[in-house]
């Protein structure tokens, strides 16, 4: 019989991306550029809290997306009323933005003239926190409809990440959702990690969190 070479295709993709993303954050950080990669399944509030980013700092910081979608252009559209520039990456089916394809995109956005650039990843809560961007700050987002045991199925993503942000808490009292019982779970795994509980439909909370995120943008900056 002959020898079997095995090839660790996954490990091997991962290091290529982790080299790309290194190559990303010197970047960023020569030029005191903050990014913000933010992440969460379909429908928890993504684009929502983008649009409430922009109108809460665009004021005070110079801002670019990077719109992740497997297929459509209708976030970005949202977003580009906003009067931000807007990259649109259509993976056609990827599930997730890596390292590459955000290098791709900061050069469309002319990014060395920007305080502040939001990577809206694919909405997914598995490969994307797999997959290292370069960003300063991994952002994932949950909201109350989903129920307080996604940290339980999908780990990765809460450990990884430096803030939670708990959408939708107009729903509340909700039967299926409690904040305590997500909080505890979440410390349980990520004992670092910034929880934001807000509304972005009510603006309830919402200025907590973009307060939070002016002062990581000027600490880049200083």
């Amino acid at each position: 019989m002959k020898d079997i070479h095995l090839i660790d295709i996954r490990q091997a993709i991962l290091s290529d991306n982790d080299n790309e993303a290194d190559k990303i954050r010197a970047g960023l950080k020569e030029h005191k550029t903050f990014m913000l990669n933010l992440m969460a399944s379909p429908g928890a509030g993504k684009t929502s809290l983008v649009m409430a980013i922009i109108k809460a700092l665009s004021p005070c910081f110079k801002i670019g997306v990077i719109e992740g979608d497997i297929d459509s252009i209708v976030d970005a559209e949202k977003v580009s009323e906003q009067g931000v520039p807007v990259v649109q990456l259509r993976t056609g089916g990827a599930c997730h933005l890596d390292a590459p394809m955000i290098a791709a995109s900061l050069e469309k956005l002319n990014w060395k003239e920007l305080d502040l650039v939001i990577i809206e990843n694919i909405g997914n809560l598995v490969c994307p926190a797999e997959f290292d961007t370069g960003a300063n700050v991994r952002v994932m987002m949950t909201s109350v409809p989903e129920g307080d045991d996604k940290v339980l199925k999908y780990p990765l993503m809460f450990s990884v990440c430096e803030a939670l942000v708990i959408n939708k808490i107009d729903y509340l009292p909700d039967p299926g959702f409690d904040i305590e019982t997500l909080k505890k779970r979440v410390r349980n795994l990520n004992k670092a990690i910034e929880m934001f509980p807000l509304s972005c439909r009510k603006g309830e909370g919402v200025q907590v969190f973009t307060d939070w995120l002016a002062v990581q943008i000027e600490e880049v900056k200083a």
